[in-house]
């Protein structure tokens, strides 16, 4: 995403903060609003990729720990022209995976424990790729920023729910309170959804360049979008608003989470990538997977298949 379309977003989002200031507040309920949109706007570039992972208790790890996944992600990096980013992991059982940070230079690529031991090798080749090609596009800014302050809009309109907002007669009243919040939070998710769909599209693209292989991605997107239905994100379900940050829609496995999703429809982009693979002159079929090494791939096994082993 461009900074022209960064700087759209926080201006709706600054309009939504001001509209739910001046329904608790009256004029200098509105006033008061924008000077906190501003803060907000200023904290959510510099610190809302922290704010991000530390809501999915995601932890740090490098080259002593984690070195077949750091091996990956530096020659993956390399490949699509990016300096190495932080790597973290999630403990948590449903595969996913999201990109942070304000840009290429302060980003880093977060995985889950379920993703490294169901996925292959080739396939988290594929969903780390697409995370850098969020990083690429400068995705990343946009989403911790849209995560960060639609978290905040829905807290606000809690909160003047629970405190009454303005009392003067130009006041909405407990109706119009109760619609507030309902209605800025629903805004919020329907800014989410208008930038998500197409940035998808494009990251599996770039992704599936960065590897080379777009059926290696496409199958992680089956395996990942299955799982999803049965295996609910505890961390996504308390922080609904980060979910179109996740390469599949960690609230899936819940059927209200489907009302208003944040991502295309997962055969839609198999098939976009299944075209991809094509143009490229390369493999339709994706990868077998292979036998789990006793160690496990991920925490120092001597497995060694693919460009970045």
């Amino acid at each position: 995403m461009s900074y022209f379309k960064t700087a759209i977003l926080l201006a709706g989002m600054t309009a939504l903060f001001m509209g739910v200031g001046y329904l608790m507040g009256g004029a200098s309920g509105a006033m008061i609003a924008l000077v906190v949109a501003a803060g907000m706007n200023m904290f959510a570039y510099w610190n809302s990729d922290r704010a991000v992972l530390s809501m999915h208790g995601a932890q740090p790890v490098d080259i002593s720990n984690a070195p077949d996944l750091y091996r990956m992600v530096g020659e993956l990096a390399h490949n699509a022209g990016l300096p190495m980013p932080k790597i973290y992991i999630m403990d948590n059982p449903q595969p996913n995976a999201f990109a942070t940070g304000r840009n290429p230079e302060n980003a880093a690529v977060a995985v889950t424990t379920g993703l490294m031991q169901q996925l292959s090798r080739e396939e988290l080749a594929g969903v780390v790729a697409h995370e850098l090609a969020h990083i690429k596009h400068h995705d990343t800014l946009l989403m911790t920023i849209t995560a960060t302050i639609a978290g905040a809009i829905s807290m606000i309109a809690q909160f003047g729910m629970f405190f009454g907002g303005n009392r003067n007669n130009n006041g909405p009243g407990m109706i119009g309170q109760i619609a507030l919040m309902i209605l800025a939070p629903l805004a919020a998710m329907l800014v989410q959804m208008a930038i998500s769909r197409t940035r998808e599209y494009a990251a599996d693209e770039m992704g599936a360049r960065i590897c080379g292989q777009p059926m290696w991605l496409a199958s992680a997107l089956a395996k990942i979008d299955n799982a999803a239905h049965q295996i609910p994100n505890e961390d996504a379900e308390r922080a609904p608003a980060t979910a179109h940050m996740f390469i599949i829609n960690p609230l899936s496995g819940r059927a209200m989470d489907n009302l208003f999703t944040t991502h295309p429809a997962t055969q839609n982009r198999i098939a976009a990538l299944q075209q991809l693979a094509g143009q490229m002159g390369v493999q339709s079929r994706a990868p077998a997977r292979p036998a789990p090494s006793p160690t496990g791939p991920w925490n120092g096994g001597q497995s060694r298949r693919g460009p970045w082993g």
